[in-house]
């Protein structure tokens, strides 16, 4: 019986797979992800991540890992680390085909002379001004530099001095000749070397000249034998000048570049440099704040590689750029967190509740269960004693219609333990209530009554005798405009409210000694997870993700 073939899920296998039944490529995929080190890595990176190294190995290909480090004076080590340290947390690998652009800059420069020679690059010396005045506007064609018909032989010498470091900073360029009347800005004589006298974290100053990125990228693909170059599409019309390249130097298989929508989230940003400049400037506490959308902060907050996985697969890959909302982001974390995080107990902001009747020495253990979700997870047992501490808003002095928690002469379920009614309230000298008096009733333990009454609230709770002290941090959206991007000064959407940090809350016994990065579901307040600030003598925990999910709200009320 034959097999099924699952139909492609999107135009980029469509195109794998023509290649492959055609012989494109010799019949091989071979992809790759590139970054720049200079900066962190986003969560858009992570859909670039997912679907290169995903397609090497849907289709038996292999996926390389290089780094396009052609510009010294943005990149750093700490970049490059942190890179791979974040591919390798969302669950990819590239083996032993770790590259970089400078692994080729001897290459490279072999290429620009081989150009030279060809007569199809020369030095230019006018100054980045000129250059850009030159080359025209997207509605008036270019002017020929007048340095454009240098002999070859000139070119040469100027281009081998330019090595040397003869000449200062700026004072000449390689542009390739290609065409000043283009209506390709890209292939109006564009820069493909420039003098730069900074050292470069892996070459040290071996080179005081440099190759442009759209020097190097094309040719650093073609010269790893990458067969399919996938791009978001900022770099379609780059695609000629890359063309032009490939082409003008003679390179057989050439790579196949193929564009994608990147990924746009509403309330955040993706440009690395608007994130480097949040840093900079302080508005978070680094590259990993849990509120800013680079991996390692997404890491730091709590969210998880198969969550993240599992939101680049549902959003897919498109033609064309638009906004994701958010909240998918947070549903496909709520779907992972309610599978895997335990359930405990917290008080966020506690309010001290004494039970009158309860005997004063005596102490029972209530047995919790860990995740309904998952029974092989078994049961814990939570201490219980005469004075515990409820959620402040879990009680009302005067409540409003439709508020069935905590109230005078009211009565409740303890979660896992009693039914308990409030019998007074004490109040300080300023009439803020300090503590509630309450009784119980012995005959409910396990939250259930014999005689059958029932009650409409159930609360959580803690041991004020048990419970540990911890520091919680809730974190917000970063911005407060659904597309902070437009904004020219995206500082001005803040969200003054995007961390508030709360350091009077109280944890059940069992999480004392929480390792850093484990995951839990405070109950009825959201899925918290271990910060590295944590210390034995006082945990610190993020909120991860709230347990409202609006966008399972969004998906049923489209499947009506």
């Amino acid at each position: 019986m034959n097999e099924t073939k699952p139909a492609p899920a999107n135009f980029i296998e469509e195109i794998i797979e023509e290649d492959l039944r055609t012989g494109r490529g010799d019949r091989r995929i071979h992809t790759r992800f590139p970054p720049e080190p200079n900066g962190y890595l986003h969560i858009g990176h992570a859909k670039a991540i997912c679907l290169n190294f995903g397609l090497a190995a849907k289709y038996g290909g292999l996926c390389n890992l290089r780094f396009d480090d052609t510009n010294p004076s943005k990149e750093d080590p700490e970049y490059v680390e942190a890179i791979k340290e974040d591919i390798r947390w969302l669950g990819f690998d590239w083996d032993d085909r770790l590259y970089f652009a400078s692994d080729y800059f001897e290459r490279l420069y072999e290429f620009a002379v081989q150009l030279i020679k060809m007569g199809k690059a020369y030095v230019c010396d006018l100054s980045p001004e000129e250059i850009k005045e030159y080359r025209g506007t997207l509605t008036e064609p270019g002017r020929e530099s007048p340095y454009r018909n240098r002999s070859v032989e000139e070119n040469l010498d100027l281009f081998a001095r330019m090595r040397a470091g003869e000449f200062p900073d700026g004072s000449r360029v390689l542009l390739a000749k290609i065409d000043m009347a283009s209506p390709n800005l890209n292939l109006r004589d564009p820069v493909i070397y420039r003098i730069l006298r900074v050292p470069h974290h892996r070459t040290g100053r071996k080179w005081c000249i440099y190759p442009m990125y759209d020097f190097a990228h094309p040719l650093s693909d073609a010269l790893e034998g990458i067969t399919h170059s996938l791009c978001t599409l900022e770099f379609e019309d780059h695609r000629p000048l890359y063309d032009w390249f490939l082409e003008a130097l003679g390179i057989e298989n050439p790579p196949r570049q193929i564009e994608f929508a990147r990924l746009n989230l509403s309330y955040t940003v993706m440009s690395k440099r608007k994130l480097l400049q949040l840093v900079k400037e302080g508005h978070v506490r680094g590259w990993d704040d849990p509120r800013m959308p680079t991996i390692s902060g997404l890491r730091r907050r709590g969210y998880t590689p198969e969550a993240i996985r599992d939101f680049c697969e549902r959003i897919g890959v498109a033609k064309a750029n638009s906004i994701v909302d958010i909240a998918l982001l947070e549903h496909c974390l709520r779907e992972d967190l309610n599978r895997r995080a335990p359930r405990v107990m917290a008080v966020l902001r506690p309010l001290r509740v004494v039970i009158e009747n309860y005997p004063p020495d005596l102490v029972e253990e209530m047995e919790a269960l860990n995740n309904p979700e998952d029974p092989s997870m078994g049961t814990r047992k939570v201490p219980f004693s005469r004075v515990i501490y409820i959620e402040r808003d879990d009680f009302r002095e005067d409540p409003p219609p439709k508020f069935y928690r905590l109230a005078p002469g009211r009565e409740v379920r303890l979660r896992y333990a009693y039914f308990i009614k409030c019998t007074d309230v004490i109040k300080d000298e300023n009439g803020k209530i300090i503590e509630l008096r309450c009784t119980y009733d012995p005959e409910t333990r396990g939250g259930r009554a014999p005689d059958g009454r029932q009650v409409k609230a159930t609360i959580h709770w803690v041991s004020a005798a048990h419970a540990i002290p911890a520091e919680i941090r809730l974190y917000d959206r970063l911005f407060t405009k659904e597309n902070p991007a437009e904004e020219e000064d995206i500082t001005a959407c803040l969200n003054p409210k995007s961390l508030e940090v709360l350091t009077d809350c109280w944890l059940e016994p069992s999480l004392a000694g929480a390792p850093v990065g484990a995951h839990y579901q405070f109950e009825r307040l959201g899925y918290f997870c271990v910060d590295p600030d944590s210390t034995p003598e006082r945990l610190v925990f993020n909120r991860t993700v709230e347990l409202r999910d609006s966008w399972a709200k969004i998906e049923k009320k489209g499947a009506e």
